[in-house]
């Protein structure tokens, strides 16, 4: 009979902004104390995170590993799989992903159970990948649309005073610094030297 180990969580959002509660609560109902839940704040491109690799150091053989769904894992399909191994096969903790009850790996240790936790793991992860760049080519498409009915990204551009050729000629004649022209025109000299650089 195997010993049991700890429980851990982990949870991941994109940016600082969003918000990590859903997935707390998601790791809390299922029993995970608050102190054993890792937390990153940064994309899931890649496995280069702090925390993340703490989870790493600190899972042992029979410790059971809960996420509430397998993007939150990672957003690369090849690395989810690299990372699904190391830590079922090379640390020998279990996985439960929350959102998704054939992810589990505490359930069927046996060759037919394992057989379909991949699987399902490889599909899900396939899917979840394919959607993120669908969303990706649909907006480019967007912007690329917009772009064609005149759709101005960026901030817009400021309103130049009347006389602001005159204005530049004098500062490029030495009447006016470059300081002096700017105030004169209401704008801030960067600006002004981005404009005066078009005309």
């Amino acid at each position: 009979m195997r010993k049991p180990g700890k429980i851990y969580g982990y949870a991941r959002v994109s940016t600082l902004r969003q918000n990590e509660d859903r997935q707390l609560q998601a790791l809390e109902a299922a029993g995970v104390r608050p102190e054993n839940v890792f937390v990153d704040k940064q994309s899931g491109k890649d496995f280069e995170r702090g925390q993340y690799k703490a989870l790493l150091d600190a899972l042992r053989p029979n410790d059971v590993l809960y996420i509430k769904s397998i993007d939150r894992l990672g957003r690369n399909y090849r690395e989810i799989l690299v990372q699904w191994q190391v830590l079922t096969k090379e640390l020998g903790a279990d996985v439960v992903v929350l959102d998704m009850p054939l992810l589990d790996t505490r359930r069927g240790k046996d060759l037919l159970g394992t057989f379909i936790s991949d699987v399902v793991l490889q599909i899900l992860s396939f899917v979840a990948e394919n959607e993120r760049a669908n969303i990706r080519q649909r907006q480019r498409e967007g912007i690329e649309a917009a772009k064609n009915r005149g759709v101005k990204f960026g901030r817009p551009r400021r309103k130049l005073p009347d006389n602001f050729k005159e204005i530049v000629a004098m500062s490029r004649a030495g009447f006016l610094t470059e300081v002096a022209a700017a105030k004169k025109c209401g704008l801030p000299l960067s600006t002004f030297r981005s404009c005066a650089k078009r005309i």
